[in-house]
């Protein structure tokens, strides 16, 4: 399954996930939506490396939840990480723009935290 093309998507969603940390651990006030932001950015690229790296094109979307059902149907694995795909769903495109949504500090964490298991889930079933 690994090929260039998939690589480059996995690099940068790692990017993306490290900016998030970055963002949450150095920044005060934290830029939550931005965090949060990244968080899905990464669950995006991690996905859409997967769906190209299995020679399917990837739709122009943020959604999550599209994405993932595509993954399913290629890896019924990765039922594994719907919920997570769900939650961070929502951090597409509304934090970019001001009073769009609520975010809280909790729900940065929460984030930070499925995006890691997202990740983990990639390394552990050697998707990466």
């Amino acid at each position: 399954m690994k090929n260039l093309e998939a690589a480059e998507w996995f690099r940068f969603a790692q990017t993306d996930f490290q900016a998030a940390i970055v963002l949450s651990k150095n920044m005060h006030p934290k830029p939550l939506e931005l965090i949060c932001y990244h968080c899905q950015q990464s669950t995006e690229k991690f996905l859409k490396g997967f769906i190209i790296g299995n020679s399917v094109s990837a739709p122009n979307t943020h959604d999550l939840l599209i994405l993932h059902e595509m993954c399913v149907k290629i890896d019924k694995r990765f039922e594994d990480v719907k919920n997570y795909c769900k939650f961070l769903t929502l951090f597409g495109v509304l934090p970019r723009y001001p009073y769009e949504i609520d975010i809280t500090e909790s729900d940065t964490d929460r984030a930070l935290e499925y995006s890691q298991k997202v990740i983990d889930f990639f390394n552990s079933c050697n998707l990466i």
